[in-house]
């Protein structure tokens, strides 16, 4: 399969939907302007497409090896990192005070999706070194900073999050690992982390591992967690790698997909770690890399979703067979041309282009809440809050939707693995699982987002839907202003449903948390593609792109005819659901 950097929709959505005006303005970015980016991305875009795509087949026969402790990655790609970090393409979207570029979060979003979609596996390494740079950079003291900072942003250096281990997933009350003070400003760490993606692998000079642990007489349960920083070599006093640290892999994971990222067994055995801010506060501080992190993986949902419509369509377009239904032609066509692959190829790019638009729109409030003031910061922060479980949730479980039925448009042939669509499936089907599963996402969402406020956020959000019906009916779209407004009624009906049992009977209320998570993620897609028609329309206007805009127009139609629709069965779900899910003998 090749891939083909989405540039034009991707320029498109940062443009137009991510707030550019507002964040363009913040000083930490004033020194970019749209041409810059634009720049930036194209360049990106060629090394993801010439660079990084063509390991992702073999990495996936090969996989990561572990031998005597070390990981062996497949072929290529300790060589393809290493042009990574030379380009300086892990610093692109953050800051500038450590050596990055200082592009908005929009920009590395855009970055993020084409990287994950030439390879996931290769992608998983910057994205969790993505993580640890966030959360140094918010709860980090200045001298782990300076220490640490310069050397992950480059690239040079990549950072993990330990908190798993066997008898704690997603419960991570649980935790056992251990941090006792060693009596010379720092800790010794011991315990058992899993499924620690790339927490071995080879490919940079050291790895900074973020560890969940209990300090003595830490209190118990998840208020008890401490953060740490455990670096696999010890920096010495010039900054460069030291002593090996007491951190071994000691296994592997065998699985499903993204095979070529080692997912690890880490032992750490009195290890040396640095606490990072204050004692048993850990869990928030991890929270900070975790939202990184969701946003991030919703961002692969994406990408993949992105990769498997265009090996879809490729192949609609060149595969002859069956004569058309509505006898133009005596002979066999393309099945482009049939109806139902249609269906299914306007679905996959509705769904696409719906969850990019809304990875953009979130990365804008992202940049304003970290970045802005007042009024502003304060209300962009409440927005990213409510929006990014929607991303995570939303934009991973439509990924796993579009690559199935890029498989279907190929037949038989998507069930082959030399075509590459049975890869990217597999590769999808973590999505919706790490960095916290859709229903984890979906509990997130009611309790902490809409429950918690009595629904305030929720209802702001379904005003600015409005304020974009309003405008469509406007600018020649109304009947996307009506089925967006039908969809926005399902949500409000919802919404004041589930604030309403919820005190009483929360297993009512979470017994339709994931529909209300899909029903929320559903609207809040249209609600983008509602502003991307309003844009198209407007630059149809001005004589710009004019296949590209009508394309767009045509597309955010489909999705008001074909998507919003689904909100109404969500409600269904969410109000009348209950009973029998909850009755049932199981």
């Amino acid at each position: 399969m090749v891939y083909h950097p989405p540039i034009e929709d991707i320029l498109f959505n940062v443009r137009h939907l991510s707030r550019w005006d507002m964040v363009g303005a913040l000083p930490c970015h004033s020194h970019v302007d749209q041409e810059d980016a634009a720049a930036v991305l194209e360049a990106f875009g060629r090394f993801c497409s010439e660079k990084v795509a063509p390991l992702g087949a073999a990495g996936d026969r090969t996989g990561a090896r572990l031998d005597g402790g070390e990981i062996t990655m497949p072929e290529g790609y300790a060589e393809v990192y290493a042009q990574f970090v030379e380009m300086g393409w892990q610093s692109l979207a953050h800051g500038q005070d450590h050596g990055g570029m200082g592009l908005p979060r929009v920009i590395g979003a855009a970055a993020t999706e084409m990287l994950n979609a030439a390879d996931m596996s290769f992608g998983l390494c910057p994205l969790l070194t993505d993580g640890a740079i966030e959360a140094l950079t918010v709860t980090g003291s200045d001298e782990q900073k300076a220490r640490y900072l310069d050397k992950l942003i480059s690239g040079e250096w990549s950072g993990t999050m330990n908190l798993t281990e066997p008898q704690a997933g997603s419960d991570l009350g649980l935790v056992r690992t251990r941090a006792v003070p060693n009596g010379s400003g720092g800790y010794a760490i011991s315990g058992t982390k899993i499924f620690i993606t790339f927490g071995e692998h080879g490919m940079s000079r050291n790895i900074i591992h973020l560890v969940l642990a209990r300090t003595p007489g830490a209190p118990e349960g998840p208020k008890g967690l401490s953060l740490f920083v455990v670096p696999k070599f010890l920096p010495s006093e010039d900054g460069a790698p030291g002593a090996r640290n007491a951190v071994t892999c000691v296994g592997v994971e065998h699985k499903l997909g993204v095979r070529a990222s080692p997912t690890t067994v880490l032992e750490f055995d009195g290890a040396t770690g640095f606490l990072v801010g204050e004692e048993n506060r850990g869990l928030g501080y991890m929270f900070v890399m975790m939202t990184a992190a969701r946003f991030a993986v919703g961002v692969q949902g994406v990408a993949i979703a992105e990769r498997a419509c265009q090996a879809a369509l490729a192949y609609a377009r060149g595969r002859v067979q069956g004569r058309p239904v509505n006898g133009s032609s005596a002979g066999a066509v393309a099945i482009v041309h049939h109806p139902d692959v249609r269906r299914m190829l306007m679905r996959m790019r509705a769904l696409v282009e719906g969850s990019r638009a809304l990875v953009a729109a979130t990365a804008g409030w992202l940049d304003l809440a970290r970045h802005g003031e007042g009024d502003t910061r304060a209300e962009a922060h409440e927005m990213a809050e409510f929006l990014v479980p929607l991303v995570k949730g939303f934009c991973t479980e439509r990924a796993v939707s579009v690559v199935s039925d890029s498989i279907q448009v190929h037949g038989g042939m998507g069930f082959i693995e030399e075509t590459g669509v049975a890869r990217l499936y597999r590769d999808a089907r973590i999505l919706p699982i790490y960095e916290g599963t859709t229903a984890i996402q979906a509990n997130d969402f009611l309790g902490r987002k809409v429950l918690r406020d009595g629904g305030r956020v929720a209802r702001r959000f379904a005003a600015m839907v409005a304020d974009t019906e309003n405008a469509l009916r406007q600018a020649d779209g109304i009947a996307l202003a009506e089925r967006l407004g039908a969809a926005r009624l399902e949500f409000e009906a919802s919404l004041e449903f589930l604030l309403d049992v919820a005190p009483d009977d929360p297993d009512t209320a979470y017994a339709g948390s994931v529909p209300f998570l899909m029903l929320a993620g559903t609207l809040a897609a249209g609600w983008q593609m509602g502003r991307a028609h309003l844009a198209a329309h407007n630059a149809l206007d001005r004589g710009e792109a004019p296949a590209f805009m009508k394309n767009k127009i045509a597309t955010a139609s489909f999705y008001a005819h074909h998507i919003l629709p689904d909100c109404a069965g969500e409600r269904v779900r969410i109000t009348a659901g209950a009973p029998s899910l909850m009755g049932a003998d199981l």
